[in-house]
């Protein structure tokens, strides 16, 4: 899962990126409306948490945008008032849920997590290809009685391949969505990660191979025979 954070209070963000990223998801930061926006417009996200007052472009107005723009990416808004109009103010702009400083970083995963379920991003346990199946809790992927356990990246790489079986996923995407917009990751950051994978697979005998596609990206394939 992916969670982008748009919060000023640079300490406040800097301490939600590290929450998010402890319970092995990934989180982009960024610290002003517009910014989030962009950011936002992406559709890329799994989670969205969004302060209220933010410079450039409030909250209000960058759920209210992105609920336009027809982004249906999961909202939870952030503030430091406690006033029952602000909160309808944000849930009428197309938030999905509010929390008023200060809370826990058990509560906020709790809440990420439930409205992920809600709108079916993290409902599935596991993912299937073929002959080899990738546990989302473990991290490990299994073929027949064999099991090995993946790396952060490995595994992010691969549950995007598998999310999307038999489609040629752009190395531009996989980037974006396992190292973030603002990387340097390059090319063969990709690379590198695809040839972990690819050993794996044949230690594990799998009859799963991962294709290339030349200057486009990477596909899953099965061997029929």
């Amino acid at each position: 899962m992916r969670v982008l954070v748009v919060e000023d209070e640079l300490h406040l963000a800097e301490a939600l990126g590290q929450i998010i990223t402890e319970q092995k998801y990934a989180a982009d930061i960024v610290n002003d409306g517009e910014a989030g926006l962009d950011y936002a417009m992406s559709g890329m996200y799994d989670v969205i948490v969004l302060d209220v007052m933010l410079p450039k472009k409030s909250g209000f107005e960058v759920v209210r945008e992105l609920r336009e723009n027809r982004i249906t990416t999961p909202v939870i808004l952030l503030t430091a008032r406690d006033e029952i109009t602000d909160k309808v103010t944000g849930l009428d702009c197309g938030a999905d849920d509010y929390m008023t400083k200060p809370f826990s970083p058990e509560e906020l995963m709790a809440r990420i997590r439930a409205i992920s379920r809600r709108h079916g991003e993290v409902a599935m346990e596991e993912l299937s290809f073929d002959d080899l199946t990738l546990n989302l809790s473990t991290y490990s992927l299994s073929c027949g009685s064999k099991s090995i356990h993946l790396g952060f990246k490995e595994y992010e790489v691969l549950k995007i391949l598998m999310s999307n079986p038999k489609m040629v996923v752009p190395k531009e995407d996989i980037i974006v969505k396992v190292w973030g917009a603002e990387s340097n990751a390059e090319d063969n950051n990709v690379e590198a990660y695809i040839s972990f994978l690819r050993k794996k697979f044949f230690f594990l005998g799998s009859k799963v191979s991962i294709g290339t596609v030349r200057k486009v990206g990477y596909r899953l394939e099965a061997d029929e025979a």
